[in-house]
């Protein structure tokens, strides 16, 4: 049954009540982007570096306060995450909720990644732009179609990648598309708006629990580029202290609430 343009208008005046009210309890103001270019890291806070090649993934472990910094140091390419939880794969990141929990479909310096338990898996604690996806996740062989010869994408990359960690298809959660420039218009319709993508962007991820995580660099199903064109993607892994005032930890009510949760969990062990 169709809806009519009176209930259309009561549910979105609904929802505009709900999130005013979501956002008042926001105790700090989010900053701005990150400073481009990216500082650098000192050499003793590095445990490892990497270079995703175009087309390829790359999975790893993280512990809980280790930082990761995916870098466009050779020019645009989508990254796609998904991450589990380490040694308990049926928590996952779960890209509605934290779309839900933070009103917002922005990926920006401030904001954290939930997990399906209402955790907190990453904060955000560097971001040069907020052109990344939430929404879309990354290509498939089906989206793929449209480049000539035979192209890697995204979805079989994590079900490689899962299959080595002992995970099935079933297991790969939403992905989060980082460096992609997706938008809705006022119809609903997804959009690439290539004018938010910023030379040289970066985004920084601190873990808050121990983690299994997979990176694939393929381009975005969105990205007009008739050509395959996936740039190689840096990736160093880090650690550096967390500040007793962290932005992240106390940004907004949502996500102090999910650190409430994270710290119950380590409490009882669950």
């Amino acid at each position: 049954m169709s809806r009519t343009a009176e209930q259309i208008a009561a549910d979105r005046a609904r929802y505009e009540e709900h999130q005013r009210k979501g956002l008042q309890n926001a105790p700090r103001a989010l900053p701005g982007p990150s400073a481009v270019p990216a500082a650098p890291i000192a050499a003793d806070a590095i445990l490892h570096r990497e270079t995703i090649p175009g087309g390829w993934y790359w999975s790893s472990t993280l512990k809980a306060g280790d930082s990761l910094r995916i870098a466009q140091d050779s020019g645009p390419s989508a990254v796609a995450m998904v991450a589990w939880r380490l040694g308990e794969s049926s928590e996952r990141l779960n890209l509605p909720d934290t779309i839900k929990l933070q009103w917002t479909t922005g990926v920006a310096k401030g904001r954290v990644l939930f997990s399906d338990m209402g955790r907190v898996m990453f904060s955000i604690t560097e971001a040069a732009s907020a052109a990344h996806d939430g929404l879309m996740g990354g290509s498939t062989a089906a989206s793929n179609a449209r480049y000539a010869g035979d192209t890697r994408n995204t979805r079989d990359n994590f079900i490689l990648a899962a299959g080595k960690l002992g995970l099935d298809r079933r297991d790969i959660p939403s992905a989060l598309s980082f460096f992609a420039p997706v938008r809705v218009d006022e119809e609903g319709h997804f959009m690439w708006r290539e004018d938010l993508r910023r030379p040289g962007d970066y985004v920084e991820l601190r873990a808050e629990m121990d983690l299994s995580i997979v990176l694939s660099n393929c381009p975005h199903p969105l990205d007009p580029n008739p050509d395959y064109a996936a740039n190689p993607v840096a990736v160093t892994q880090f650690r550096v202290p967390v500040a007793a005032d962290d932005l992240c930890r106390s940004a907004t009510a949502e996500a102090v609430r999910g650190f409430e949760n994270n710290a119950m969990q380590l409490v009882g062990g669950r």
